[in-house]
């Protein structure tokens, strides 16, 4: 998330309302499912993390923008040191 802290809060977004957006849009349409049978578009896309980022920041983007804060970057982690990350823009 990119933008200004709420003057009241603090925050620039309130982490109640990110976990849900996440656990509705992609936790649980994703986890614990095969996603090649499962999970659109990846019937016909390979689900490698760098498209399952893209995908990812696509079912976000709609639901993350709060006037103040809107989505900025993913990050989807494949191990510990190996990541993906993923802007708008198209830039991985």
């Amino acid at each position: 998330m990119q933008g200004d802290p709420d003057p009241v809060t603090g925050m620039v977004v309130d982490l109640k309302l990110l976990k849900g957006v996440l656990e509705r849009e992609v936790i649980g349409v994703m986890d614990h499912r095969h996603l090649n049978h499962e999970v659109e578009p990846f019937s016909s896309v390979i689900p490698t993390a760098e498209n399952l980022v893209k995908e990812i920041w696509t079912r976000l983007e709609g639901h993350l923008d709060f006037g103040n804060a809107r989505l900025h970057s993913v990050r989807l982690y494949e191990t510990d040191d190996l990541y993906v990350d993923y802007s708008g823009d198209g830039h991985k």
